[in-house]
């Protein structure tokens, strides 16, 4: 495995890359990028040019993420050369969040095969619901481990976009299998966020339309909780108050789940993924440590699981929600993952709408919001 990188800050265009790609011959090219990055004139055919044998994949952003830190209005570009894994590659552009699952397993079924061993998914961040989506993909692969997670466009949720080749678009779903038994594949997930308040139960939902907590409007109850500053500034301000869902009978968190919309009409709100009746939730909040700490455990489950101390690339997909938390310190997370991982590894990512990865330890990959997750690839080439 063979990764390059190249980097355009806010300030640099297209114009400003070398003269010569650094990995002309390149199987797979990841671009992560502001909504504005991917709207730039002659972006499709300056890549296809300097990558001429590559399949060209990736999304907006709400930042990204480099060894170097974190950047917004920036674009990243990770080239890879694989020496003995076969990959295949297949979008679809959706025709509604309401038909995720079958969106996703007719994908599936193009990438089904006994070699698969992975499956990188990047989708659009607010025309998708994406329990639904990691569902339809498990209906048909099972456990095959999948990673990723969904587009952003900073703390605006107005539109994000795909890039799939030639096409630039918002709505698509794009699925990257990699086969064989040389393929390296390993997952990290960490949080930091601590539940507050008392525990309340979802007593009507509609897939990831929480309508009542505890019997109540569900939009009014959150209000409440945020404080009317906050409330003014929703949906975006939401991303500092997700909601915890608690395992049964237990205090521990089971999944965190981001607010993408609100509706005053119903009093409703929106989440990132499925929020189901009688299901038990607490408000979470966060700080600046303890969102580091989490992305050091991610590291870590990596790390432990696998041999890291050869060229390997880490694909950090984090939430929206944490670098609102971390701000202007964002980098922090970033470079604990590097530190632990170490230089060999390459570091490429963006924050996200929603992160799909395992849960650790296991091979059931869900959605994950306002959590730090890692995607790691190598190849053992003996």
């Amino acid at each position: 495995m063979i990764v390059r990188q190249e980097s355009l800050t806010a300030k640099m265009t297209l114009k400003d890359l070398p003269a010569t790609s650094p990995l002309p011959t390149a199987n797979l090219v990841l671009v992560f990028g502001s909504v504005k990055r991917f709207g730039e004139a002659k972006l499709q055919s300056t890549l296809k040019e300097r990558y001429p044998t590559a399949q060209i994949i990736g999304c907006s952003t709400s930042g990204e993420i480099t060894a170097s830190g974190v950047f917004d209005d920036s674009l990243q570009i990770t080239a890879v050369l694989w020496e003995k894994t076969v990959q295949r590659v297949t979008h679809t552009k959706m025709s509604g969040m309401q038909n995720s699952f079958e969106t996703a397993a007719g994908l599936a079924k193009q990438l089904k095969a006994d070699s698969l061993k992975a499956v990188l998914v990047y989708s659009d961040g607010l025309n998708v619901n994406g329990s639904e989506l990691l569902e339809g993909f498990k209906s048909v692969l099972g456990e095959v481990p999948i990673m990723g997670g969904m587009a952003g466009d900073g703390f605006n949720f107005n539109k994000t976009v795909q890039i799939f080749n030639d096409t630039v678009g918002d709505g698509l779903v794009i699925a990257v299998g990699l086969y064989g038994s040389h393929l390296i594949a390993a997952t990290g997930v960490g949080r930091g966020w601590k539940p507050y308040g008392p525990p309340r139960k979802v007593t009507k939902s509609e897939k990831n339309i929480v309508l009542e907590l505890d019997g109540k409007p569900a939009l009014p109850l959150y209000n409440l909780y945020i404080g009317a500053h906050s409330a003014k500034d929703l949906p975006g301000s939401g991303l500092k108050f997700p909601f915890a869902i608690i395992e049964e009978g237990k205090r521990d968190i089971e999944k965190i789940r981001t607010l993408l919309a609100i509706d005053p009409k119903s009093n409703s709100l929106t989440f990132a993924g499925n929020v189901d009746e009688g299901e038990t939730v607490r408000f979470c909040q966060s700080t600046h440590d303890r969102l580091v700490e989490g992305a050091g455990d991610a590291a870590h489950l990596v790390k432990d699981n696998t041999n890291v101390n050869q060229s390997g690339l880490a694909v950090c997909v984090s939430c929206v929600g944490r670098k609102g938390v971390m701000a202007e310190l964002v980098a922090d997370e970033v470079k604990l993952v590097q530190q632990i991982l170490g230089n060999q590894t390459a570091i490429t990512g963006f924050y996200s709408y929603g992160e799909f990865a395992p849960r650790p330890d296991t091979s059931d990959s869900v959605l994950h919001n306002q959590t730090m997750t890692i995607g790691y690839l190598s190849e053992n080439l003996i």
